[in-house]
């Protein structure tokens, strides 16, 4: 895979392109040149030697095996949880459909307004096929990291409501939007460096470093490809710090219109608005 940061875009032709940022990620791809990239996910990309600019950012993955989440992760998340870390990662699922863009409205079902949140999220994209990786081998396997938004509709992830369950609560339609781009894995040699914020309406929400993380990333992905394979391009959402809404007095729950940002340093920042459909 040859690329530093890729992006998937729309340039001002109309035509859908992947895309090589050299440098640092700025604020807002919109308008900025890249080089051209051809290939995918699954062949690989080389680089065409021409440059376009981009008239709308796009999530960098079209489409992915499934998206795979980490729950209670992070230790003061967990704290501020009131509740025991688990022998192993908690894992649950989201389908391919719930990925939207790094700047996407994300719409929201009237049935889960009432108790909606967000979870900025440290993202992983795996690069090979995975099957009984080490925890020493398991960076090796990683193509590069992006920034996510695990949203969530807490009333459908309480207990008396799901069972414990958190899949349905996190499944609907654009409720993983990631971005801006895929940082190459090289560029990142240690995931459990980093520092990132969740913002919403500008006002800081979360703030953390990933060395809180309960389990680091190398662990997740040895756990997850025990017996079972992870397909090249599945997406991994680490967890969440904490700050989340519904732990705070009174709740932070979101509003319609409301925009959540999220910052990793090192990748850039996904901003998506919440859009209360009728």
């Amino acid at each position: 895979m040859s690329f530093q940061r890729l992006v998937r875009f729309v340039n001002e032709q109309g035509r859908t392109l992947y895309g090589d940022l050299k440098s640092e990620t700025p604020s807002d791809l919109t308008g900025v040149e890249v080089e051209v990239l051809e290939g995918d996910i699954q062949s690989g990309f080389k680089s065409t030697g021409r440059k376009d600019k981009i008239s709308k950012l796009l999530c960098p993955l079209p489409n992915v095996p499934y998206v795979v989440c980490i729950g209670l992760n992070y230790q003061r998340h967990a704290n501020e949880a009131n509740l025991k870390v688990a022998s192993y990662p908690v894992v649950f699922t989201k389908p391919a459909d719930a990925l939207a863009g790094p700047y996407e409205d994300v719409p929201i079902h009237p049935d889960a307004q009432g108790m909606l949140d967000y979870e900025g999220e440290l993202t992983v994209v795996i690069g090979k096929d995975a099957k009984n990786v080490s925890e020493a081998d398991a960076l090796s396997y990683v193509l590069g990291y992006t920034v996510g938004n695990d949203v969530s509709a807490r009333n459908f992830q309480l207990p008396d409501a799901s069972g414990g369950q958190f899949c349905y609560a996190k499944s609907f339609d654009k409720f993983a939007p990631i971005g801006p781009v895929i940082v190459a894995a090289n560029l990142i040699p240690d995931p459990q460096k980093l520092h990132y914020v969740t913002k919403v309406n500008g006002k800081v929400r979360q703030e953390t470093e990933t060395s809180d993380m309960i389990f680091p990333i190398a662990k997740i992905i040895s756990h997850l490809s025990r017996g079972t394979t992870l397909r090249k391009g599945t997406v991994i959402q680490t967890g969440t710090p904490s700050g989340v809404g519904l732990f705070m007095e009174p709740k932070g729950f979101l509003k319609d219109g409301d925009v959540v940002e999220v910052t990793v340093d090192g990748i850039g920042s996904i901003r998506n608005k919440m859009v209360f459909e009728k």
